[in-house]
């Protein structure tokens, strides 16, 4: 795509990538383009809600063709303006409100594995269900989600005993700016089968995937 129509035309084929229920016009959802301080805002040619792995590809290749922004945005908790669209050139914002499940517990292995829209409550809830405890923990537990938890390598209110996101996260999976998936997604404790690049997406923001 080239021209002054991308945006539009963009909007177009990511409204028919993703369905209804998939997307949400900016102006039905301003409390999403703006941050809790009203210091930053922007508005997105459009709001990205996937529902799958394949359909976050689908945006972000999609996306990248056309050579406009994607701004991820988890539980919208962030004061920093991290999860805001920016206002100098077009871009998505790609929402993970509808990646919110729990994949899997396995008390044994004192392990979890959850979708980044995921709230910190629900993984709590979880973690309890089978007598466990989930390390992180923080005021906005109902409404900060596990994939901004990561991205900010967030740390809480038992970051003393427990540690940052980093020392809680064993693996992940991500979507790479051009759309293909690392699969980084580990239940081991000590893995030397490579480089750990885990430790690249923890704390990267979003800039890496």
């Amino acid at each position: 795509m080239s021209g002054p129509d991308v945006p539009d035309q963009l909007a177009d084929e990511l409204r028919d990538l993703l369905g209804p229920g998939g997307w949400l016009e900016p102006a039905d959802a301003p409390g999403l383009t703006v941050d809790w301080r009203g210091a930053y805002s922007g508005t997105p040619i459009l709001i990205a809600r996937p529902g799958t792995v394949a359909e976050v590809q689908a945006v972000v290749r999609a996306s990248a063709r056309a050579g406009v922004a994607v701004v991820t945005q988890g539980g919208h908790t962030s004061l920093s303006g991290g999860s805001v669209p920016t206002s100098d050139r077009p871009s998505v914002l790609l929402s993970t409100s509808r990646l919110n499940r729990v994949l899997s517990v396995d008390p044994a292995r004192f392990t979890i594995t959850a979708e980044a829209g995921c709230t910190i409550e629900q993984v709590q809830q979880a973690a309890a269900g089978v007598d466990r405890q989930l390390g992180m923990d923080w005021g906005a537990r109902g409404t900060a989600t596990v994939g901004g938890a990561v991205s900010t390598n967030a740390g809480g209110l038992n970051v003393l005993r427990y540690g940052s996101t980093r020392e809680n996260v064993l693996g992940l999976s991500a979507v790479l700016a051009d759309g293909r998936v690392f699969d980084g997604l580990r239940a081991l404790r000590k893995d030397n089968t490579g480089y750990d690049l885990k430790h690249l997406f923890i704390g990267g923001e979003g800039s890496l995937g």
